[in-house]
């Protein structure tokens, strides 16, 4: 392979984000990057063709015909075995990844690698829902099956149900991070934003909150971990039961995957070799800015820190004893004086 067709692969090793519209599956999105990048390695020069020695017969005299006045003279050819045309393209597969995935209804923050692999990541989505009727597959395109109404709405009553729903996940995520509730330990690792579900665990929401209200229209940002958006359009049904109406989802839109966010993505346009090489390059510039800062966390490193919090608790709790030991001590000896300085 051509040494620019190398170096230019290794660019391309890393992760970047693209932005995923509406009503296009993420299969055709990673099928046409893949394509663009394929194209980009090949259109790369070839590389310099081997050279071969090969005899041609020269004449000693212009009007010399026979074979006695015939001489053998080396020359240096390329060889057809490297030529494009025998050998193909240089490149016949590049392997594009995909991390968190989005269905054909969702749009937003679409995470793609190169290379090495993904992460396990915090995804945060906006919601769009719409009150007074109810589908039977929770979108706005599906068919209807019930209509309510939605006077009765208010953003106080939908912001103490969405409090309710997401202390349930909160009471949910304690129990799958492994960690007592009534321990000082789940306490600091909530405080400090470390609980994260260890092993498999359903979805499960670690934050929710209304930005929009114009009934029947409003909107939600949810941060979530192991979801689908299938159970994101069923969560806005579900908050439309729980306010006494129906509700239907009618659009799905992440707006971040972990370092990624919506300003980060590349839209249609820029799905070529160098914009993703770029965006390649920024991200391993930018993660390291953060690794340098301490700011970078990653599930092994939420794991030490898990364990670090663990070790802190532990000596605070063995140094405070110490100190009431030392405490107690003294106030003993302290009262022996004062008990035998009046008998003194």
């Amino acid at each position: 392979m051509a040494a620019q067709a190398i170096r230019l692969f290794r660019k391309m090793d890393g992760l970047f984000a693209v932005y995923k519209p509406q009503g296009v599956h993420w299969k055709h999105v990673r099928d046409s990057i893949e394509s663009n990048l394929l194209k980009a390695l090949n259109s790369c020069p070839p590389p310099a063709p081997q050279l071969a020695v090969q005899f041609q017969l020269l004449s000693s005299g212009e009007n010399s015909s026979s074979s006695k006045d015939l001489a053998l003279s080396p020359t240096m050819v390329p060889t057809l075995a490297d030529h494009p045309l025998v050998t193909g393209p240089q490149f016949h597969k590049v392997h594009v990844g995909v991390g968190h995935r989005l269905d054909a209804f969702s749009s937003g923050v679409l995470v793609l690698g190169v290379g090495k692999g993904n992460g396990v990541v915090k995804v945060c989505y906006i919601l769009y829902g719409e009150f007074g009727k109810a589908t039977d597959n929770f979108t706005d395109t599906g068919r209807v099956i019930e209509k309510t109404t939605y006077n009765h709405v208010t953003q106080d009553k939908l912001e103490r149900v969405l409090a309710m729903i997401q202390g349930a996940n909160q009471k949910a995520l304690i129990t799958y991070s492994q960690v007592d509730l009534r321990t000082q330990e789940a306490y600091e690792l909530a405080v400090r934003g470390l609980l994260y579900p260890l092993g498999k665990s359903p979805p499960i929401l670690m934050g929710l909150r209304c930005i929009h209200f114009n009934p029947p229209h409003f909107s939600l940002e949810v941060q979530c971990v192991n979801e689908t958006q299938k159970y994101l359009r069923k969560l806005i049904h579900e908050v439309g039961l729980e306010l006494r109406t129906c509700a239907v989802c009618s659009g799905v839109r992440r707006t971040r995957d972990g370092p990624f966010k919506v300003e980060n993505a590349l839209t249609r346009q820029y799905w070529t070799a160098d914009s993703i090489i770029q965006a390649i390059a920024h991200f391993h510039k930018t993660t390291r800015r953060i690794r340098k800062s301490g700011m970078y966390r990653q599930t092994a490193g939420q794991m030490n820190s898990r364990a670090e919090v663990q070790e802190q608790i532990r000596s605070q709790t063995g140094q405070s004893e110490q100190i009431n030991r030392d405490e107690f001590s003294s106030s003993a000896s302290d009262t022996v004086v004062d008990r035998e300085t009046p008998f003194g």
